[in-house]
């Protein structure tokens, strides 16, 4: 029963998402022409979901256009790289625009995961999707593959960015360990107040 519910709330509240997301991509999209910035508002990427299936995950982009080349070259730089492989992200990012700090602070960038979640390969509460050899980084624990990755979900609603990459696997593994239809409307409460108060977002 818990997994029939967690769907149908997926469903209904991703399609009112997808509603959402078509004006905001519009204004997005002539924000970005406004400085001279014709690429595409979105981005995607190869993630891990459930059971090991690898998907795409869809975001608002925030980073300049060819910010895979520039990450290449960031991490040849000591400070970068150890920032990196510490937390898979880099605090003050010189890739991300000025949208975009916008977008990730609003947590607007998340919005197209939308469409993810109607899909069905990810849902609105669940441990945050891994990237292609994230799982190994952190010792190869399959743990993450017991449900479906979530737009929020127990980390997401505890600081976010504010903590560091080992405290973020302990939150993600003690939802996947308690999953339950209590939990994810509590993550969700959380996460409402989170955005609302900017906290964590970078």
């Amino acid at each position: 029963m818990y997994f029939f519910f967690k769907r149908f709330l997926d469903i209904v509240l991703s399609t009112c998402g997808i509603l959402f997301f078509i004006p905001v991509s519009i204004i997005i999209k002539l924000i970005y022409i406004s400085y001279r910035d014709g690429g595409n508002i979105l981005y995607k990427q190869s993630r891990i979901g459930k059971d090991g299936k690898i998907f795409q995950i869809y975001k608002f982009r925030t980073m300049v256009r060819d910010a895979e080349e520039q990450l290449d070259e960031l991490l040849k730089e000591d400070r970068y790289k150890q920032e990196w492989e510490a937390n898979q992200k880099i605090e003050n990012d010189p890739r991300i625009t000025i949208i975009g700090k916008f977008l990730r602070e609003s947590s607007l960038d998340e919005l197209p995961q939308a469409i993810n979640v109607l899909i069905g390969n990810m849902s609105l509460v669940g441990p945050r999707p891994l990237v292609e050899g994230e799982l190994e980084a952190h010792g190869g624990n399959k743990k993450y593959w017991k449900v479906k990755p979530g737009i929020t979900g127990w980390w997401a609603c505890h600081g976010r960015s504010n903590l560091d990459y080992s405290e973020r696997l302990e939150l993600e593994y003690y939802y996947v360990d308690n999953a339950s239809f209590s939990l994810d409307m509590l993550c969700l409460f959380k996460t409402f107040i989170a955005v609302f108060r900017q906290k964590g977002a970078k």
